[in-house]
């Protein structure tokens, strides 16, 4: 069982890396400002189930595999990394609002929500990160260190709950400002492409 004291400053640590720019973060702003608030907190939503994911792999020993494996990070980031290019595709192409009033369908809430989780779970610098993170916050002489782990993923959720979905909030006010204009849309498909783009190149050429 985790002390309070671990607890506490581990969930400081938490937010204080949720609000550090990053690429979770920027696709939560982007997807909230393009499309507003609801699709935001489903996106924020599954980047926290893809932590779910990573907590599991860390707690099982699976995240060493891909830290070891030179094999297994270079297939994952990559096809992480052909699945941002899609996005930055999909954006680049998108229409935009008219506005005079016609509305463009708005995206299913499963799609929104498997975006966060592949988002999350195809990125193995995460995997890294939570094995390189997780394991400074654990003692064994509070009890077994698996548990003890998916308390650390349970607390690591919520902090990224919280600031991802103040990230969504702020971004989905502004960008309802914005989406006024179908001439700002444009410009915010374009640069939502130009981002997922970056972080497609940033991901294919990170090293372990």
């Amino acid at each position: 069982m985790l002390s309070l004291q671990i607890a506490t400053v581990f969930f400081g640590a938490s937010v204080l890396l949720g609000l550090s720019p990053g690429p979770d973060n920027l696709f939560v702003l982007m997807q909230s400002a393009t499309h507003g608030r609801r699709a935001g907190i489903l996106v924020v939503l599954g980047l926290c189930t893809g932590l779910l994911g990573h907590t599991a792999a860390v707690a099982l020993g699976l995240a060493a595999v891909v830290a070891a494996s030179a094999i297994a990070f270079t297939v994952l980031k990559f096809v992480g990394a052909a699945y941002l290019l899609y996005l930055a595709w999909s954006a680049w192409r998108a229409p935009a609002a008219q506005a005079s009033g016609a509305v463009l369908q708005p995206q299913s809430g499963s799609s929104l929500y498997w975006r966060g989780v592949l988002m999350n779970l195809s990125n193995p610098k995460v995997a890294l990160f939570f094995l390189a993170f997780l394991p400074q916050f654990v003692q064994p002489q509070q009890g077994p260190v698996v548990w003890q782990t998916i308390q650390l993923g349970a607390i690591f959720m919520l902090a990224t709950l919280l600031t991802f979905g103040a990230i969504s909030f702020f971004a989905a006010s502004i960008g309802n400002w914005l989406r006024q204009s179908a001439q700002a849309q444009t410009w915010m498909n374009r640069g939502s492409a130009v981002l997922f783009a970056g972080l497609a190149v940033r991901l294919a050429i990170s090293q372990r």
